[in-house]
């Protein structure tokens, strides 16, 4: 099983004991041990091998067990006996965002509403009006979200989809006579979310791999199979199609299933206006003759342009780019010095110690990581005293360890509705990193929750504005903010935006990054870890900024220490009084 199988199992778990009255305590460790499997930057299947999995926070001997019944067997019987007390639709209403158990409970129980479809009738013929506190603009509300929910449908989030294909290709490059097994398509893109998975394999013959590829033990039914062309679905319900081709059609095959179709349209338009025909198998002449097609390269230089890296290849101006010598050198991870958003255990969600992020630091090679838990608005966050002893604990712990990665004692300083900081802006300016974000009233105007962030961009003492959007994919939409204007206040104070890396944020996306170029304005690109091992996500924000044209330079945090601190005092000037409410704006 993968980590989002096991995820999914414990979320379901969650759900009926939310739904059916179980005890709240379970439904918030299943939950917490769902949300961290999850995320673990690798197979929790290794974490169970090296007999490390109860040292993962939430994960106690109860849970524990269960994740080795499922790695063992595929199946959970306390998932099984639990998933036959509700109508299997009834958890899918909990995919809708803004819809939670009670109000499931209450459809399910006093309308006999069991799926989505009989929620979208009851709202339309007004019987969602029976149960209270359900007036025609909840109606409303839950219709919008039923459709959000359906543009979505049949998606899966991109982190979820690498380790499956990871997984697959790992199989396959152990098969006898298999040269390359490659992951393409959308994945290779990085896009947020996957429709499909395609893998590419060269290899002697076609006919080991095939098999090896429909018996794996995931795959749920076998679609089609061919000699060149095999096709499964598994049991997460991710298409997985598989392709078998000569060596010397790989670089090809590589372009042409990499995508994106409008990519790929333009340059074959590109290639029959040189006389030349570009497919799978090659690039031909007009008489048909094969000319090259080995490596992606040679795909290229057959239509007069250098490589371009996947991530661009969606159509929006990269082969103009790559024809005038525009493209981007993208950043790489290896670039990244630091992290600029991490949580410890001082506040309410975070899972490990100093100590255990300067030991996940040092063996990422970071040279800073700045602590930045949350501030006193969030459950159990950090109140001004709470917060100064905590900064004096972390320069502490930089004096006992004078090698290694510097903590920089920060904060996630909450946005309150009316604009202002949930601390005092002497103590933050006191302190040596500042991520400002939303977390609540995040269904405020467009217009208020911009000119919350505006405020406080406009502060002097914030050094970030924290996942901007607020979204989360596949359950939360983002809000519609006006990114432009923010990034004219961030430019103008010299405030950077942050791409979370958190796998179902991803925030700002690729767009928002390469609006943030074209503004001028930097971004920082972090993982907002809550646990120790999360600190190897950064990969995550790192494919999004690549697929938003960043290079090094567009990224904070491949400065090295010295150089951030002076672009922090540059930015920054003397706290200023308490920004206005956004109404006033």
């Amino acid at each position: 099983m993968e980590n989002s199988d096991v995820a999914q199992v414990f979320s379901e778990i969650a759900d009926i004991l939310d739904l059916t009255g179980g005890n709240q305590y379970k439904v918030r460790a299943y939950r917490q041990a769902a949300q961290l499997v999850d995320t673990l930057p690798g197979p929790v299947s290794e974490y169970w091998r090296r007999g490390q999995l109860l040292s993962l926070p939430g994960i106690g001997e109860g849970i524990g067990t269960k994740i080795v019944e499922l790695l063992e067997t595929g199946r959970c019987a306390e998932h099984e006996r639990l998933a036959r007390q509700v109508p299997p639709g009834v958890l899918e209403l909990l995919r809708l965002e803004g819809v939670g158990p009670k109000t499931v409970a209450a459809v399910w129980h006093k309308l006999g509403v069991t799926d989505i479809e009989g929620l979208e009738q009851a709202c339309r013929d007004g019987r969602l009006r029976q149960i209270p506190r359900m007036g025609p603009t909840r109606c409303k509300s839950i219709l919008k979200a039923i459709e959000r929910f359906r543009s979505r449908t049949g998606r899966m989030l991109l982190h979820r989809a690498v380790g499956y294909a990871e997984a697959i290709v790992a199989r396959l490059r152990k098969v006898p006579g298999v040269y390359e097994a490659i992951p393409v398509g959308s994945v290779r893109r990085r896009r947020a979310t996957v429709g499909d998975l395609d893998i590419l394999v060269t290899a002697r013959s076609s006919t080991a791999p095939r098999r090896a590829f429909v018996e794996m033990p995931e795959v749920a039914v076998v679609l089609a199979e061919g000699p060149t062309k095999s096709s499964v679905r598994l049991t997460s319900g991710l298409q997985v199609d598989l392709r078998v081709l000569p060596r010397e059609s790989l670089g090809a095959a590589l372009h042409y299933f990499t995508g994106s179709k409008a990519h790929n349209i333009a340059l074959r338009t590109r290639a029959v206006h040189r006389g030349l025909k570009v497919s799978e198998y090659g690039v031909f002449d007009r008489e048909g003759h094969r000319l090259s097609g080995a490596r992606e390269e040679d795909v290229f230089r057959a239509v007069g342009l250098p490589w371009i890296p996947p991530e661009l290849r969606e159509g929006t101006g990269e082969l103009e780019a790559a024809e005038e010598g525009r493209l981007p050198k993208l950043v790489e991870e290896a670039e990244l010095r630091g992290d600029l958003h991490v949580h410890s255990d001082a506040s309410s969600d975070g899972h490990c110690t100093l100590e255990e992020l300067w030991l996940a630091g040092l063996r990422l090679g970071r040279e800073y990581v700045a602590v930045c838990d949350h501030s006193r608005s969030r459950p159990l966050g950090l109140t001004t005293e709470r917060l100064l002893e905590h900064a004096a604990r972390i320069r502490a712990f930089n004096r006992a360890h004078p090698e290694g990665p510097r903590l920089l004692a920060g904060i996630e300083v909450d946005i309150l509705p009316d604009g202002s900081l949930d601390l005092p802006l002497e103590v933050l300016a006191s302190l040596d990193w500042v991520v400002a974000s939303i977390h609540s009233r995040l269904r405020d105007s467009g217009a208020r929750l911009t000119a919350r962030m505006e405020s406080a961009v406009r502060s002097g003492v914030v050094d970030v504005i924290g996942h901007p959007s607020g979204r989360i994919l596949g359950s939360r939409d983002p809000y519609p903010f006006d990114l432009p204007r923010l990034l004219e206040a961030a430019r103008e104070e010299g405030v950077a935006l942050e791409v979370n890396a958190q796998p179902d944020r991803l925030d700002l996306d690729d767009k928002g990054c390469r609006l943030a170029k074209q503004a001028g304005v930097r971004v920082a690109i972090s993982t907002d870890a809550h646990l120790a091992d999360h600190l190897a996500n950064i990969r995550y924000g790192v494919w999004v900024a690549r697929r938003g044209w960043l290079e090094a330079s567009d990224v904070l945090n491949t400065l090295d220490l010295a150089h951030l601190r002076a672009w922090r005092r540059r930015g920054h000037r003397a706290p200023r009084h308490e920004p206005r409410s956004p109404a006033a704006h």
